[in-house]
């Protein structure tokens, strides 16, 4: 029995204690002397900082971006999911229109800047990049010039025809046979027994002709009543037999005689030959040279009184590449048995 009365005259004496107004005191790491009473742990609602500077309570925002963030998301079951993302992202929408409305701004600023005339240097280079984008500095393209109905490029047929449309008379036509095509003919000839001039030059003629070398060189067409020439050059059939240059000439502006009359007439047909150049080609790209073209080995047209020249050096230096490729394959073949 005294095992039992012992703790419970214990408690009985605790609560008593407790119920007398005692204060409660917590021991702290079992450290005799350090004690933290319950009053010190109640911090209550703080409005002043350790500074004594009053403490603002913060405001959330529900339209900022975190405050729709955080706001539920709105789905629609009868809409696709790209519709509900779209909808739930009414930033990415805003910073479209933004992007929009600075590109407008862009051309609204750049307008501004031509129209305006506050800051002159920015405006004349302004309004000099404009020129030349309407082209009136440009460079013309002489590929896609023609002469009585001749282009560049053209083969033979195509040229002739384009003439005699125009009203002009074919006075001439030169064939031709590349140099190291007749030098090796002639020595095959020769080692067939052929001798004399004339049977040499037929021989020679018959092996290329056989062989698709010989070509039509050059061609000349008139037209007599406006007293007019037009000379076409041709590449060899390597190339196709393609037109490289023309060149045209009239009579009707190189009137002679120191008369008047002859003053008179010769002035009319001078100003006349040019304006329909001006009306056909435009203002030459050099004045100086009175020259049309892109420069370097572009096709170039060149013109003075009476006169008008129109060719492609690289068509020809091309013409002359092949040639000089086929020679260097005839040396290659055997010809010593030792």
């Amino acid at each position: 029995m005294k095992k039992f009365i012992l703790p419970i005259l214990f408690l009985l004496l605790a609560f008593n204690a407790n119920s007398q107004g005692m204060p409660d005191l917590l021991d702290v790491n079992e450290k005799p002397g350090i004690v933290i009473s319950a009053e010190d742990m109640d911090f209550g609602d703080e409005t002043v900082d350790a500074f004594g500077n009053e403490i603002k309570p913060q405001i959330i925002n529900h339209n900022s971006a975190q405050g729709k963030k955080s706001q539920q998301l709105k789905i629609n079951t009868r809409k696709s999911l790209t519709d509900n993302l779209k909808e739930n992202a009414p930033e990415d929408a805003e910073s479209g229109k933004e992007a929009t409305n600075w590109v407008q701004g862009m051309g609204k600023n750049i307008k501004g800047l031509i129209t305006s005339g506050k800051n002159k240097s920015s405006n004349d280079s302004l309004s000099n990049m404009l020129d030349q984008s309407k082209g009136l500095k440009r460079k013309s393209n002489a590929a896609v010039f023609d002469i009585a109905g001749v282009m560049l490029t053209m083969n033979y047929k195509q040229s002739e025809d384009a003439l005699l449309k125009r009203g002009y008379k074919k006075i001439s036509q030169k064939l031709d046979i590349p140099n190291f095509i007749k030098w090796r003919n002639e020595e095959t000839c020769r080692n067939r027994g052929v001798v004399g001039y004339e049977r040499l030059n037929n021989c020679i003629i018959q092996l290329s002709r056989t062989g698709n070398y010989e070509f039509i060189s050059q061609t000349e067409f008139n037209k007599f009543d406006t007293k007019e020439t037009v000379k076409v050059f041709y590449t060899s059939n390597f190339t196709g037999n393609k037109v490289y240059k023309i060149i045209y000439r009239t009579e009707a502006a190189n009137i002679s005689g120191s008369s008047a009359k002859s003053k008179y007439l010769r002035k009319i047909k001078v100003l006349d030959f040019w304006k329909k150049i001006n009306q056909k080609y435009g203002y030459p790209d050099d004045e100086q040279e009175v020259l049309w073209g892109l420069g370097g080995d572009s096709p170039y047209m060149k013109a003075s009184t009476g006169i008008l020249l129109l060719e492609n050096n690289m068509l020809l230096k091309l013409d002359q590449a092949r040639m000089s490729r086929e020679d260097a394959r005839f040396i290659n073949t055997d010809v010593y048995n030792f």
